[in-house]
């Protein structure tokens, strides 16, 4: 058994990682910004600020993994929440020295390798509150790849991810968007937590950015 901190725990993606790890027997602490927020009755619910080191640190403390399932934040895009909230996890856990919670952060698609050999997000018609979606994720992804001293996982989910089925079923791959023989790229909320539980379990991915699809 795991003792996991999950923050974003209220949101979509948080809420189905925090029922996945409760369901597998795992230890769930649920941060939110708001205490009104309902979080699964199975989990310790707490108060906390992604953007403060100091709050993080504070969380974080004693649990083996930390979460971030940290999403768009205010709508503003690019400098609103998604890259600043990285640099915060980082800074708190460092301040908890080298015994300090792995990270495993909910990333974004836009910057896998799509077959033709671009990225996601430099195809056209894009609507511009997503691109700047994107490209926060990808900007967070860059800075975690220059961060050697905590552990840390990045996971991109396939390019449209949504509420579903959990079928335990799925494929990774590093840095290249996963299609399948229609060329869809798809994964359904529920078995992209699978994959976050899956990964904390049998860690095969410290230190790199890696997505799943079917």
């Amino acid at each position: 058994m795991a003792k996991i901190a999950v923050f974003g725990a209220t949101g979509t993606i948080g809420s189905t990682i925090t029922r996945e790890a409760l369901d597998r027997g795992h230890q769930v602490t649920a941060v939110r910004r708001d205490s009104a927020k309902p979080t699964d009755p199975r989990a310790e619910p707490t108060v906390g600020d992604v953007l403060d080191p100091q709050s993080v640190a504070a969380i974080a403390k004693g649990h083996d993994v930390v979460i971030s399932a940290v999403g768009g934040g205010d709508g503003t895009g690019h400098l609103a929440t998604i890259k600043p909230a990285a640099e915060s996890l980082v800074a708190g856990l460092r301040a908890l020295g080298p015994d300090a919670p792995r990270l495993v952060a909910v990333g974004g698609a836009g910057s896998l390798r799509t077959p033709d050999g671009g990225e996601v997000r430099e195809k056209e018609g894009l609507p511009e509150f997503l691109l700047q979606i994107m490209n926060a994720h990808a900007d967070a992804l860059d800075y975690y790849r220059g961060v050697d001293d905590v552990r840390w996982t990045n996971l991109s989910p396939a390019a449209t991810i949504e509420p579903g089925t959990r079928t335990g079923r799925y494929r990774t791959e590093l840095d290249d968007l996963i299609v399948d023989g229609d060329g869809a790229s798809r994964i359904s909320t529920e078995d992209y937590a699978v994959a976050v539980i899956d990964e904390i379990e049998n860690p095969r991915h410290v230190g790199k950015r890696f997505t799943v699809g079917y």
